[in-house]
């Protein structure tokens, strides 16, 4: 009796043990997979460089003044535009993705730097005013009636319709970053396959996530036939409902 009950014991001692091995198995190999990527992201793409270049060579150009990028820098920082990366696996180290560029937070960028391009603006044309003899008022206000007064229209309304293009069409934005399809993600490399009607069917990325941040870069021998290659390293942080969820 007793030695069949110790055989019942070494069986259900070796069946929880098999069970939880399987567990621990699935969690290491297919759960943490579908968990490393999945969720929401947002990057935001810096664009203060490229709008303070802009700004500074149409100024020098068009309207004949000297200034420097580090003067525009001075008026122009943190221009970001928000992209939007959401993972939802389907099966063990691949799922579908959606990717999309945030209208609204190209909009603020676009409307932000030409806030500031218009303060440089007006700050310049002061300069101008006083070396020419100028002796009215040259508060801000008094300027920018000066200027509504010269051209019907406000200094940002000017910039905007006779000015250059500070930031890239969002269309094009969209042509590098919208899409959606299926993904990959093994051994550190993610594989994005676009669906049809994209410039480019297949991207190719390493990847790194770090609590609730994920890192995409170029492979180091990939050869990139699109446009992105300027933005790597791409820096995405988790929506911050989906991190605290993860921390409980």
């Amino acid at each position: 009796m007793r030695k069949i009950i110790r055989n019942v014991i070494c069986i259900l001692l070796f069946l929880t043990l098999s069970v939880s091995t399987a567990y621990l198995a699935y969690l290491q190999f297919f759960s943490g997979d579908r968990e490393a990527l999945s969720g929401e992201w947002t990057a935001d793409l810096d664009m203060t460089k490229q709008v303070v270049a802009t700004a500074a060579l149409w100024l020098q150009d068009i309207e004949a003044v000297s200034v420097s990028l580090e003067d525009m820098e001075n008026y122009m920082q943190d221009l970001t535009v928000q992209v939007n990366l959401i993972f939802e696996p389907t099966a063990h180290a691949e799922g579908t993705f959606y990717c999309h560029v945030q209208p609204e937070s190209y909009d603020a960028c676009r409307q932000t730097a030409y806030e500031a391009f218009a303060a440089a603006f007006r700050d310049l044309l002061t300069q101008r005013l006083r070396m020419a003899g100028y002796t009215g008022s040259t508060e801000e206000d008094a300027i920018e009636s000066l200027v509504t007064d010269t051209f019907g229209m406000s200094t940002i309304s000017y910039l905007m319709s006779y000015g250059p293009e500070l930031l890239p069409s969002l269309e094009d934005l969209q042509i590098q970053y919208d899409g959606r399809g299926s993904y990959q993600a093994v051994d550190g490399i993610l594989t994005r396959q676009f669906d049809a009607g994209r410039p480019v069917a297949a991207r190719v990325e390493r990847y790194l996530r770090e609590d609730a941040c994920l890192i995409l870069s170029e492979p180091a021998d990939a050869v990139s036939s699109d446009f992105l290659s300027d933005q790597y390293p791409m820096v995405y942080t988790l929506s911050q409902t989906q991190a605290a969820d993860g921390q409980e």
